[in-house]
């Protein structure tokens, strides 16, 4: 007759049990989890812990912007954008991560109200943008972001421009208008 094994010569399995399963982060978890601890950071403000999820040579193209380059000058522009909204809120709509990269959908929200930002004073006016970061991550730090926001929206909301469909916008798209028709009629008459 054959002996008897153990539970721990066979394994659990053959045992009847379940094996316990093993918690493996995928990559697209691991890019999923750094977006939103980068984006954790924002909502708080923090400047360098936000520079903590970015590689040394990290690019960012802010599309109405324009390109920073490294950390001092990614530093720089948060700093400044922060000094400007100092109430700003950020919450994050939702997250669709690859294996490298993420898309992320957000709001920022705040007043106007600190220090200029680009060279604007503040006007104390309060700003909702809806914003859509496409960030690039390797080897855990994100290396590129391609941010979009509506820059005529910003501008509307902190009174650069007129409101949408006001008399003001009317006059301003008039006389628009009018330069670029002089502009063709004299193109016109002189030649290229």
């Amino acid at each position: 007759m054959a002996d008897a094994k153990t539970e721990s010569e066979i394994g659990p399995e053959a045992a009847g049990e379940a094996k316990p399963a093993r918690r493996r982060v995928t990559k697209r978890k691991a890019v999923e989890e750094h977006a939103r601890s980068y984006f954790d950071a924002c909502a708080r403000r923090d400047v360098d812990a936000m520079a903590e999820h970015w590689r040394e040579d990290g690019v960012i193209d802010l599309v109405p912007i324009g390109v920073m380059r490294g950390l001092s000058e990614y530093r720089a522009f948060f700093r400044e954008l922060f000094a400007a909204f100092p109430e700003l809120e950020i919450s994050v709509g939702r997250v669709v991560a690859g294996e490298r990269q993420a898309a992320v959908e957000w709001r920022m929200s705040g007043p106007f109200s600190g220090s200029p930002f680009q060279e604007i004073e503040p006007t104390g006016k309060h700003v909702e943008l809806r914003v859509l970061d496409l960030l690039e991550i390797e080897d855990g730090k994100i290396v590129s972001d391609t941010a979009y926001y509506d820059g005529m929206s910003f501008a509307r909301q902190v009174g650069m421009m007129p409101p949408l469909d006001s008399g003001a916008e009317r006059a301003v798209k008039g006389a628009f208008n009018a330069v670029t028709k002089l502009r063709k009629a004299v193109a016109e008459r002189t030649g290229p």
